[in-house]
C-alpha cells in the first residue's frame, strides 16, 4: 500500500516581528477583489493566504470619470481614481464581517497627506478583523500627492514613519514601478518601520480611442496591469530581494503557478493576485492547488525554502509542473 505523499508547509511569516502568519502565500491584490464578500459565493475565500481589501481613504470617493476600464492585447488599463466608501464606513460595514473570517485580511491606505496617512492608520488600530496595513504610496491615476509619495525616497520614508507610530499592525507597504531607483525607496521604507514590501503597483499608461480621437480612459492616464507588466514586477522583486531583508509580496500579471514560482524564486515570500481574478475568479485558488501538487511531486517540504534560490545564484533544479 503506497504512502500517502507528505503534506508540504506553505506557511508564510509575512510580518516575523508581529507575529502576522499566512497559511499560505496565495493572497488577491487590492482594488481586485473588493472587500472580500464580493467574492465569497463564488470561491472558498477562506482558503487564501489573506485578502487585502480595496483601498481606503479617510472620506468616501466617488473616483475617475468612465469610462475606467480598457483592455490592451497582454493586459488591462485601469483609471478607478480609487473609488471607496471610506473610512467609517469600512470600520462600520466590514471589519465586522472580517472579524469571523479565518482569512486575514489587510486594509490598503491611501491619503494625500501625512496627515491622512497617519489618522487612516490611527483610527484601524485596534479594530476586530483587521490584520494589517498595506500603504498604498502610489496610484498612477489619483492626481494629487500620490505619485509623489511613492516616488521620493524621503517622502516614502516619512509616510511609513507617520503610520508606524500610530499602529502595531504590521505594516507593508506597496511600491510604485514608476521610479528610477526603487532600491533606494525599499531601502528608505524598510529603515522607517516596513515590515514587508509589495512589489509592484501598475505602471503608468495609456491608450487612445482612434475613432473619438480622443484618450480612451476617462481619467486620460491609468495603471497597466497584467501579464504585460510581470517582466517588470519580476525584475524588481529580484533587484530588491539583494538589498532588504523584509519579506516581499510579488504582484504583477500573476495567472498561474508557474508565474507565482516565478516570484518566488526571484526572491518573494508571497504573491498577489489581481487582474487574472476578473477572467477566472477561481484563478487563486488554482494557483494554491498546483503550487501544493508541484511542491508534493518534487518532494518539497516547505514553500519557503524556494525563496531567492534564483537569487542567490544556486543549481538547484525545482522541476516541472508540467512534467
Amino acid at each position: 500500500m503506497m504512502a500517502n505523499p507528505l503534506e508540504p508547509d506553505l506557511s508564510v511569516e509575512l510580518a516575523p516581528r508581529k507575529g502576522l502568519v499566512l497559511s499560505n502565500p496565495v493572497m488577491v491584490a487590492s482594488g481586485t477583489f473588493g472587500y472580500g464578500e464580493e467574492y465569497a459565493e463564488l470561491i472558498d475565500i477562506q482558503r487564501l493566504g489573506a485578502i487585502i481589501s480595496k483601498g481606503v481613504t479617510l472620506e468616501p470617493r466617488s473616483g475617475n470619470p468612465q469610462p475606467r476600464l480598457v483592455e490592451t492585447p497582454a493586459g488591462l488599463l485601469n483609471s478607478i481614481g480609487l473609488e471607496n466608501i471610506g473610512l467609517e464606513a469600512l470600520i462600520r460595514e466590514k471589519a465586522p464581517l472580517w472579524a469571523g473570517w479565518r482569512v486575514p485580511v489587510l486594509v490598503n491606505i491611501a491619503g494625500q497627506s501625512l496627515e491622512e496617512y497617519a489618522e487612516l492608520a490611527r483610527r484601524l488600530e485596534g479594530v476586530p478583523g483587521v490584520r494589517g496595513l498595506e500603504v498604498y504610496l502610489g496610484c498612477p491615476n489619483l492626481p494629487g500627492g500620490g505619485m509623489e509619495f511613492g516616488t521620493d525616497p524621503d517622502l516614502a520614508a516619512k509616510v511609513t514613519e507617520e503610520v508606524a507610530a500610530q499602529t502595531s499592525l504590521p505594516i507593508i507597504v506597496k511600491l510604485s514601478p514608476n521610479v528610477t531607483d526603487i532600491v533606494g525607496i525599499a531601502k528608505a521604507v524598510v529603515a522607517a518601520g516596513a515590515d514587508a514590501l509589495t512589489l509592484a503597483n501598475t505602471v503608468r499608461a495609456m491608450a487612445i480611442d482612434p475613432k473619438k480621437r480622443r484618450p480612451a480612459l476617462g481619467g486620460i492616464f491609468g495603471g497597466l496591469s497584467g501579464p504585460a507588466i510581470k517582466p517588470i514586477a519580476l525584475y524588481l522583486i529580484y533587484r530588491v530581494a539583494q538589498e532588504v531583508e523584509v519579506p516581499l509580496i510579488g504582484c504583477g500579471g500573476i495567472s498561474t503557478a508557474e508565474d507565482a514560482l516565478e516570484f518566488i524564486l526571484a526572491g518573494a515570500s508571497a504573491i498577489q493576485v489581481g487582474t487574472a481574478i476578473f477572467a477566472n475568479p477561481t484563478t487563486p485558488l488554482e494557483i494554491l492547488e498546483d503550487l501544493r501538487n508541484f511542491l508534493v511531486q518534487e518532494g518539497i517540504e516547505h514553500l519557503s525554502s524556494l525563496v531567492g534560490v534564483a537569487n542567490r545564484g544556486r543549481n538547484e533544479v525545482v522541476g516541472d509542473l508540467n512534467g
